[in-house]
């Protein structure tokens, strides 16, 4: 095909995609990911439309063409429009490739919550620990903090610690909960104290993540703390201690 019957069969399928038809709009991102690098540039403009739905067909289009599309979407991530930047954070996720991790570490500076969110989305798929310092700075974000959270505590790295002990015994209860989950499967004995003092968290979530936290590290010294969750207003609460309890040796006198 020549490069203008390319180009002229990349609008017709562009155009398709804007299709009421789903068979159709599907047979046309299929067409595009095979049309390789002639298509990501148009592909990429039309990550800036209004409609949502077009947006994220042209992201799953440039994204089947595969890693060697990367660069271009790592360029995207610094686009003035903010829809093509979340877009391109979003098909960074997609495509896992680690070479994607620092320009979304900077895209948790966006001035979009938007495109910060995608960027703390696309970290949790790639899963790369080098993400962990950003990621600990992006938890005094109101928009993404409890995302971020829960990607630190996937990723689990002791680097994040203090960043989550903090968190912990924050005010945002989403936060709490992920926190004390992460500092268990951390595994770092500075999460005792604070994981203690949460078993008097208002929210039941919290004090049960906080006790099965506890029992992951050992952590004998929260024996007494622990027992008056024995009655908890919380069944699920009580019925976890008493599992705890028992993996920290506690016996029944």
């Amino acid at each position: 095909m020549s490069d203008e019957g390319q180009s002229d069969r990349i609008e017709q399928l562009i155009g398709a995609l804007r299709d009421d038809n789903e068979a159709l709009r599907d047979h046309a991102i299929s067409s595009l990911s095979q049309m390789g690098e002639e298509a990501v540039s148009p592909l990429i403009g039309l990550m800036a439309d209004e409609d949502v739905l077009i947006r994220e067909a042209a992201t799953v289009a440039v994204v089947r063409i595969g890693p060697s599309v990367v660069d271009r979407l790592i360029e995207a991530l610094t686009d003035d429009e903010w829809a093509i930047r979340e877009q391109a954070a979003s098909g960074l996720g997609k495509l896992k490739d680690p070479r994607g991790v620092e320009p979304l570490v900077q895209a948790l500076k966006d001035k979009d919550g938007a495109v910060r969110t995608a960027a703390v989305w696309a970290l949790e798929r790639i899963g790369d620990a080098r993400a962990v310092p950003g990621l600990v700075e992006a938890l005094t974000d109101n928009t993404v903090r409890e995302d971020v959270a829960r990607v630190l505590k996937k990723i689990g790295d002791t680097r994040a610690v203090d960043a989550l002990i903090d968190g912990l015994l924050g005010n945002n209860w989403m936060v709490r909960r992920h926190a004390a989950e992460a500092l268990g499967k951390i595994g770092d004995v500075r999460g005792v104290g604070p994981l203690i003092e949460s078993l008097k968290d208002e929210d039941w979530l919290v004090r049960r993540n906080a006790a099965e936290s506890l029992a992951r590290l050992g952590a004998k010294q929260a024996i007494d703390p622990l027992l008056p969750l024995l009655e908890d207003e919380n069944t699920m609460v009580q019925e976890t201690v008493e599992g705890v309890l028992t993996s920290l040796g506690w016996k029944q006198k």
